[in-house]
């Protein structure tokens, strides 16, 4: 175990609550979306329509927003909002590494070149690196929201009005996230995800929210061939990103259950903070931020062995993520001798691992968790 500071393996004896792993992610789908879904299919209107646009208003609503453009994927809708702010060829778009490769697919979709700026102790935009790096072709800043944690968008936003730079926000791990009680939505335009294991759910489904209408209808349009008010007449070269009345109808049910759902996963990440040994860190969340916890996640040690303790865990019946190991800055189709060094990230990248938060955990889950990862600290200090 290379930079593992263990000398002899000794595992843990297996102490499962109940048969299987305990899962990472869990849909919370119930027999309300069941009602939805034949609801839409007995209706014979499948495609986008009464039921997106009332699931467009509604989310936009709840996040802050007046627009919502709901689409078939939350990097669709990141890109469809980068468009909308006029990225294009020859600009370059600040953002970090520490994030879904899909974050910086989106940014080379327009033509754009990603300019990866490092993280802080929260693992989201650090605001000086980015200042540092902004230049003359600098057109927009993508903040990520990372594990549904906000970012300092004070900052950011401050940072974007003094440089005339664009402020898009890449939410898709954080519906429902709130910076001293204002949604994500007041601060700008902002897109998220539905896939089947974010906090709410259409099984796959995006969204761009925004206060502007130009950028509203900029993504209306370019989502749906580049409509324009006369059939089958287009303007632009456009996209099928659009949502079905399944999704949409789903998503109606989710949002619903949203409130409930952050309550949940924020009880869960609650005894975590109470319970698991703190031989652990964990990403700092800024005071007023409200953390929506779509992965609880903690840092091992330095020096210690991250696989040695994910493989504990699953022999203890708990099941593990990472988010990300490999930076995107150091992906093969975007490292470059040009980019600029990233150690937080890249450290962040090699000490993280998630444990389950979500609102399917009982409270036996919740208890075998902690124990587990307490057991494996115990260990682990015995040992030093």
């Amino acid at each position: 175990m290379e930079g593992s500071r263990l000398l002899t393996v000794r595992r843990l004896a297996p102490q499962r609550v109940h048969e299987g792993l305990i899962p990472i992610a869990r849909p919370q789908l119930g027999p309300e979306e069941e009602a939805a879904v034949l609801e839409v299919m007995r209706s014979g209107v499948l495609a986008q329509g009464e039921r997106t646009r009332a699931f467009e208003q509604a989310f936009a609503t709840t996040m802050g927003a007046t627009h919502g453009v709901a689409t078939c994927n939350g990097s669709a809708a990141l890109y469809l909002a980068l468009l909308a702010h006029g990225i294009g060829a020859g600009d370059e778009v600040i953002t970090s590494p520490l994030t879904f490769i899909a974050t910086a697919n989106a940014i080379v979709h327009t033509g754009a070149v990603p300019v990866f700026a490092d993280v802080d102790d929260t693992l989201n935009l650090d605001c000086s690196a980015v200042a540092r790096l902004i230049g003359p072709r600098t057109k927009a800043i993508v903040l990520v929201h990372l594990h549904g944690n906000p970012g300092d968008l004070d900052s950011f936003v401050r940072l974007s009005e003094q440089r005339g730079l664009s402020l898009i926000q890449d939410a898709c791990q954080a519906v429902g996230a709130t910076v001293d009680g204002r949604p994500l939505g007041t601060f700008g335009t902002a897109v998220y995800s539905f896939y089947a294991t974010k906090n709410i759910t259409t099984g796959e489904g995006g969204m761009v929210i925004t206060n502007d209408a130009r950028v509203a209808e900029s993504c209306a349009s370019l989502r749906h061939q580049a409509y324009t008010g006369q059939p089958y007449v287009h303007d632009a070269a456009g996209y099928n990103f659009r949502m079905t009345e399944i999704q949409a109808a789903i998503g109606m049910v989710q949002l619903g259950k949203l409130a409930s759902i952050t309550e949940r996963r924020r009880e869960n990440a609650a005894f975590y903070d109470r319970s698991v040994s703190k031989w652990y860190s964990q990403p700092r969340v800024a005071p007023g931020n409200g953390h929506v916890y779509h992965q609880y996640t903690l840092r091992v040690p330095g020096g210690w062995s991250r696989d040695y303790v994910r493989q504990q865990l699953h022999e203890s019946g708990v099941g593990t993520g990472v988010y990300y190991p490999v930076p995107v800055h150091l992906q093969p189709p975007y490292s470059s001798p040009q980019n600029s060094p990233c150690p937080v990230a890249e450290m962040a990248a090699r000490d993280m691992v998630s444990v389950p938060v979500h609102p399917g955990l009982t409270s036996d889950d919740r208890v075998a968790v902690a124990s587990a990862l307490n057991r494996l600290a115990a260990l682990e200090l015995w040992s030093i």
